[in-house]
């Protein structure tokens, strides 16, 4: 009994922090909001239009400014308070939620509206992101950081799971409509979450001066840091092409199954409960570096593969659960690593180059994924995902090697604001200490142990995720 509760006590160990339990509060009301906006706008435009390349279209519209202006977003979550940040723009995304519910309500509602919200959507998301993502670690600290990331995946994956099946049984008795508004209503929850934290247990990190060239200095700082670069190398290809369910998914459900909303829910929702379990799981055990993220996205490729194979329906809802758990682990361990091994100063830029990796390709693999998916089937939009999931795996453990080649180690270039190790032959893969890599503001070599909970004399800087477009939501 004692070493359950222990375990327990590990896995949940973020929410011992009076700020992130309140911030975790409201983002579980808000996100099932937004879990069931989403389920609602892919049948609203496949109802307007009956077309899954218009599906890509408007994912693409949504995500175009996080490619176009992320790094941007980067560089002002580094100089500006962001909490306050993102109290405007959670308000502003429930204002569009709200418009959105009211012209499919009235019946008023257009594809190029649709395509409007989803544009004026993405301005939001690739300035909160960034913030959001940046925040977290200035609320629970290095310690915690990983404990955060994935429990904030589970709570993702946890509304992955309520709010499509919610929105299945709303769009068959109350319409389409009523999603909308349900997730407008539901911004109210995190904004006020943000506004009851105690600002004083915040551990912000120092604010970056207004200089010029800091987009281009963060950028040249992730190109020459290896433990940054390959994670964001090998998102930027699995983000493009696998992380496409919501475009993919309707799809498989409507052509593949003959099924209708209530199946793309179902679907939806086993996602998000394997999600949970494998959230949980890397809260409590889950490892971060290069070399855990390489086997993360090989698993999360074959399983995706499995998916595509999947003959039944019942077959298909359990290999999409455990595609659920590959997704939420990659993803977790990505932003993780990502987190530690980043400067504080240069954290968000970072972060944002991460969310660009994540949502910004989408305007690339939206429109591919679906019309793949339309021309060819939804299950080889499936295959799409797991070859992308499998090469970028392959890409990694390539570069992973030549890192760890006595010949290559001397020559990997350390970040100018890092302070070189004593050993300057230590492999790729060794272990640090996250507080030495705190004091230092150095990246973090890749590891393959997790990490271990420091003392108290740890001080700490700031995600959930995502995931997905709704994950940035």
């Amino acid at each position: 009994m004692t070493s359950f509760a222990a375990a327990g006590r590990q896995t949940f160990a973020a929410l011992a922090n009076p700020n992130y339990r309140r911030f975790f509060s409201g983002q579980a009301i808000s996100l099932i909001g937004t879990w069931m906006q989403t389920v609602a706008q892919s049948w609203l435009v496949l109802q307007l239009t009956g077309s899954a390349t218009a599906l890509g279209v408007v994912v693409a519209l949504q995500t175009l400014p996080v490619l176009l202006l992320g790094p941007y977003g980067g560089v002002v979550a580094d100089r500006v308070d962001k909490r306050r940040l993102m109290m405007a723009l959670q308000a502003m995304m429930g204002l569009l939620a709200l418009v959105l519910g009211v012209l499919t309500v009235t019946g008023a509602v257009r594809l190029w509206q649709v395509y409007l919200l989803a544009v004026l959507l993405g301005l939001n998301t690739c300035f909160e992101n960034p913030a959001r993502q940046a925040f977290v670690l200035e609320m629970v600290g290095t310690a915690d950081l990983r404990n955060a990331v994935s429990l904030n995946s589970v709570l993702v994956n946890a509304a992955r799971a309520i709010g499509p099946a919610i929105a299945g049984l709303i769009i068959a008795t109350g319409g389409l409509g009523i999603c909308f508004l349900l997730n407008a209503l539901s911004f109210v929850a995190v904004v006020w979450s943000l506004a009851m934290l105690d600002t004083a247990a915040l551990q912000p990190a120092p604010p970056a001066s207004r200089t010029p060239g800091q987009l281009r200095a963060g950028l040249h700082y992730v190109r020459r840091t290896p433990e940054l670069a390959v994670p964001l190398a090998m998102m930027a290809l699995i983000g493009c092409l696998a992380y496409e369910f919501q475009v993919v998914l309707p799809v498989v459900a409507k052509q593949t199954f003959g099924g209708g909303p209530q199946v793309y829910g179902f679907m939806t929702a086993a996602m998000g409960l394997g999600a949970v379990v494998g959230g949980l799981w890397v809260a409590a055990r889950g490892r971060v570096g290069v070399r855990a993220l390489v086997n993360s996205a090989a698993v999360f490729g074959i399983l995706i593969a499995a998916a595509a194979a999947a003959p039944t329906l019942p077959l298909e809802l359990l290999a999409l659960t455990l595609v659920g758990a590959a997704s939420v682990g990659f993803l977790a361990k990505g932003n993780s690593s990502l987190q530690l091994a980043a400067s504080p100063s240069m954290r968000g830029r970072v972060m944002a180059l991460w969310g660009v990796a994540f949502l910004g390709s989408t305007p690339i693999g939206g429109p591919i994924a679906g019309t793949v998916s339309e021309q060819f089937g939804g299950r080889a939009g499936l295959a799409l995902g797991a070859a992308a999931c499998l090469v970028a795996a392959g890409f990694g453990a390539l570069v992973l090697r030549r890192l760890n080649s006595p010949a290559q180690r001397a020559e990997v270039a350390q970040p100018a604001d890092a302070v070189q190790p004593a050993d300057s032959s230590q492999p790729a893969d060794a272990v640090l200490p996250a507080d030495a890599v705190q004091r230092a503001g150095a990246a973090q070599p890749d590891e393959a142990a997790p990490i271990r909970r420091a003392g108290p004399q740890r001080a700490g800087d700031g995600t959930a995720s995502e995931v997905s477009q709704v994950e940035a939501a």
